[in-house]
């Protein structure tokens, strides 16, 4: 099973998972991490429901780290599928032209990462996770289940691993059975015809793309890789595709939610009705139950159903109406063979990619975004094609298998008279192969407890907000902070600035560590997902990652920070989390169960913070991110309630040899990324009346020595988080020496040093600062963007951190962490699970 982990991703795998072994057996889980989750959080995620499911067995397969070369070589076996294969190169690092038609935020990766919220106060978690270098890539597991077939393959997101298995392995293509295709939409949409294949004007063009001012033709599911697509269509493989023509046919009715809220018989079932009912009361308008359908598990039912059936080559099934139709998947639009920049297969004068036609169906221009001029039709719908799953003649022509309409059963009165409703709901309350518990229930004394320490009459220090990017140095420095005496520090809010080096989902971890330190007073709000100016003015909920795309992906990127390097999941499980619940008062169309528990957005905790303040008194910040959220403050006129703003970032050349960290952009030489990740932000900030102080890279540089800090920990007290701090450094420093990839490890070291000066006073470290008029590149050619320079004219006058003791600093960082005051109160995950497995009564 490939699989983007999404809602109805999860209800196919526990489907699959129901079924009798003996008759169907899941050999392997990969992850399509191009499409509607990230990879870091889909993996665990998989790993807590097989391990519900007793299925620790299966293995799970997340990305990999080799490339593409120009000519169409690849530089190894496990190319990782974070990209579509046209914008594959070398590495993970790559744009977004079609991942950008997938929201971000609400309704989009934030809630599939979280599962609306819903995993982390369901699941059970395990002993398997995410771990750098060890984790399985996506082409070692189908490898090893392939060359072991004869399989089946279900494809339950974009067809991306497929393809390079396809490509990579041909001799291997005869062990593949049979695909099955959740994807695609082929033919018009009609809703109010008899035939759904009407020329009645009331037709509409079949694809589900929202906004459709750029491309009304194509699904989600192929739309993210459509070449990728066209290469499995096109393999020679028997293929079933089961589009939307099929499951727009087969809504989550209101009596199957009902019928399914009144059969909660087994675990996997109450998962599957929580989800469905908090995706109901945050559906955006009053039509759920015509609008969002079955999707993945229909066509895992319709697979096995015919698989199940004698006649099942003829594709025969209990569920669906098939038809055998002519198709192929659309990658290029006409005319053919034109070269505008937008199709990389024919960027060189001498050779084609894949050894790709010239003049054939993949030379036309490539959709390059969801603003992609050559597609948009101005109030009307959109003239580009690709991913469409369209019927043909001619050579380009393949018969596939295709699911029309979901089957109903006449004889059966009421509402769930459509087949799969029954057993979906008869499999998914089965006792046979049922989850064995969930985290409240795994645990015989579990209980979701608030840490808020009383301060009493203790005075407090300077009021401070900490806004993040969620990089690992921003959580070793988070955590120096909540080390530090209230008197020195009044840690106020925390502000998530989601533009940067990890995803919106990783709050998370936020939550933990605050929950490990006993300060669930804390609030936590969550900014914009997107760098100023990079939002789709047609539909705000998705947009463009001009500056986002340097971060990789893979190794040393995404996929790491959202899992804290594997470490995420030794961090203690706090009562708060991310969730998708939600209230009218906040611009939602209805109130969730739970409005109370919604996560608030950073501006709303800024707003509640300086309204809570004692006249006269200020805010002090320190960011340790792009300057997404601080522009949003000011542009909000909340700079009058700041008093020093600290910002870790930037990088002030001084002569051609002083390089910039801005490694994934080969032009740039001289930029830093906290000021390239959101150039209009830090523009902003430069341009506003602040008192700011501004700790460079060269700084950070200086106190960036893993031997150094390590060793300072190793003579410090063995603290929780003292033991946490020296066991991510080691795996950092670790990285780094073994695989080119993290060679940038020691950027995030450095960005240690902002918490540090921000809070001590400048004799403890010999820190000095000295005025400078700075003066940025916020626009311009990508190669400049981000760079600084010295302008005493015009520029932004900023104290700019000039020296510091990096001994004392080693030294003072360790001792902060193993000091025994505002100790820990719950140390890890295992000390969690101790503590729920004994009454509340028994001594610690």
């Amino acid at each position: 099973m490939d699989t983007d982990a999404n809602m109805d991703d999860v209800f196919a795998l526990f489907y699959v998972l129901k079924q009798n072994r003996s008759e169907f057996d899941l050999q392997a889980i990969t992850i399509s991490v191009n499409g509607w989750s990230d990879g870091g959080h889909a993996v665990d995620h998989l790993y807590d429901i097989l391990f519900m499911m007793d299925r620790d067995d299966v293995p799970v397969g997340v990305g990999g780290e080799c490339g593409i070369t120009p000519n169409g070589s690849f530089t190894g076996p496990e190319v990782g599928g974070y990209l579509p294969l046209i914008d594959q190169g070398i590495s993970t690092v790559g744009g977004c032209r079609y991942r950008q038609a997938i929201p971000v935020g609400s309704k989009g990766r934030l809630d599939v990462d979280t599962n609306l919220g819903l995993r982390k106060g369901f699941l059970p978690q395990g002993s398997r996770k995410y771990s750098p270098l060890q984790q399985l890539s996506a082409q070692q597991v189908m490898i090893d289940a392939i060359s072991a077939g004869p399989i089946v393959v279900f494809l339950l997101g974009s067809h991306t691993n497929l393809a390079i298995f396809l490509m990579n392995n041909p001799l291997l293509k005869k062990n593949i059975e049979h695909i099955y295709v959740m994807g695609g939409a082929v033919r018009p949409n009609c809703p109010n015809t008899a035939n759904n294949y009407s020329r009645s004007e009331q037709c509409h063009p079949p694809g589900s793309l929202f906004p459709d001012n750029s491309n009304p033709y194509a699904e989600f599911n192929i739309f993210e890789d459509p070449f990728a697509a066209y290469m499995v269509i096109h393999s020679g493989i028997p293929v079933t595709l089961i589009p939307l023509d099929a499951t727009n046919t087969i809504p989550v009715s209101k009596d199957f939610l009902k019928a399914l809220e009144q059969n909660q018989n087994t675990y996997e079932a109450q998962y599957c009705f929580k989800s469905l009912k908090l995706a109901h009361d945050t559906w955006y308008n009053d039509r759920f139950h015509e609008t969002y359908f079955m999707w993945d598990y229909f066509m895992v039912g319709v697979a096995i159903s015919t698989m199940q059936n004698s006649n099942g080559n003829l594709g025969e099934n209990e569920f669906s109406q098939m038809e055998y139709m002519n198709i192929t998947v659309v990658t290029s639009n006409k005319p053919y063979g034109i070269s505008d920049g937008s199709n990389p297969f024919f960027c060189s004068q001498a050779f084609t990619e894949f050894h790709l036609q010239k003049n054939g169906v993949h030379s036309g221009h490539v959709q390059t975004g969801m603003l992609d001029p050559f597609c948009l039709v101005h109030n009307g719908k959109g003239r580009c094609e690709d991913g469409y799953t369209k019927e043909v003649t001619g050579p380009e022509a393949v018969q596939v298998r295709v699911a029309t309409k979901a089957k109903q059963d006449s004889s059966v009165d009421g509402l769930l008279n459509i087949t799969f409703y029954r057993s979906f709901l008869s499999v998914i309350n089965s006792p046979e192969q049922s989850g064995r518990f969930s985290i409240a229930t795994q645990f015989p004394y579990y209980e979701e407890v608030m840490f808020r320490p009383d301060f009493g009459t203790r005075k407090l220090g300077r009021p401070v907000i900490f806004d993040m990017d969620m990089s690992p140095g921003d959580f070793l420095a988070l955590f120096y902070l909540l080390k530090l005496p209230v008197e020195v520090i009044d840690l106020k809010g925390i502000l998530v600035t989601p533009t940067g080096w990890a995803n919106a989902a990783t709050i998370n971890i936020i939550y933990d560590v605050l929950h490990m330190m006993g300060r669930d007073d804390i609030p936590v709000g969550l900014g914009d997902a997107f760098a100023i100016g990079e939002t789709n003015p047609f539909f705000p909920a998705i947009g463009g990652c001009k500056y986002s795309q340097a971060i990789p992906y893979g190794s040393g990127g995404f996929l790491d920070s959202d899992t804290l390097y594997g470490f995420a999941r030794y961090l203690p499980r706090s009562p708060r989390r991310y969730t998708a619940e939600n209230s009218v008062k906040f611009g939602a169309p209805r109130d969730t169960d739970h409005p109370e528990l919604r996560q608030p957005l950073s501006l709303e905790v800024w707003r509640a913070i300086t309204e809570s303040m004692k006249p006269g008194y200020k805010i002090n910040i320190l960011t340790n991110g792009p300057l997404t959220t601080l522009a949003k403050i000011i542009q909000q006129n909340g700079s009058s309630m700041i008093q020093d703003v600290y910002i870790v970032g930037g990088h002030i050349r001084r002569d051609s040899k002083d390089k910039g960290n801005i490694f994934t952009v080969p032009g740039n030489k001289y930029g830093e990324f906290n000021m390239f990740l959101d150039p209009s932000a830090t523009k902003t900030v430069f341009n506003s009346e602040l008192d700011i102080k501004l700790v460079p890279l060269d700084i950070q540089r200086r106190v960036s020595s893993f031997r150094k800090i390590l060793e300072k920990l190793q003579l410090t007290n063995k603290t929780p988080e003292a033991a946490f701090a020296s066991h991510l450094l080691s795996r950092l420093w670790h990285l780094q020496q073994k695989h080119h990839r993290y060679h940038h490890m020691d950027m995030f070291l450095g960005e240690v040093i902002g918490a540090v000066v921000f809070a001590q006073n400048h004799s403890l470290l010999n820190q000095t600062f000295q005025s400078e008029s700075l003066k940025l590149q916020a626009s311009g050619e990508i190669s400049r963007v981000g760079q600084i320079g010295i302008d005493r004219r015009r520029g932004k006058s900023a104290k700019i951190l000039k020296s510091i003791d990096s001994v004392k600093y080693y030294e003072h960082f360790a001792s902060v962490l193993g000091d025994h005051k505002q100790p820990t109160l719950i140390g890890s995950f295992d000390e969690q699970k101790r503590i729920w497995g004994r009454p509340h009564n028994d001594p610690v």
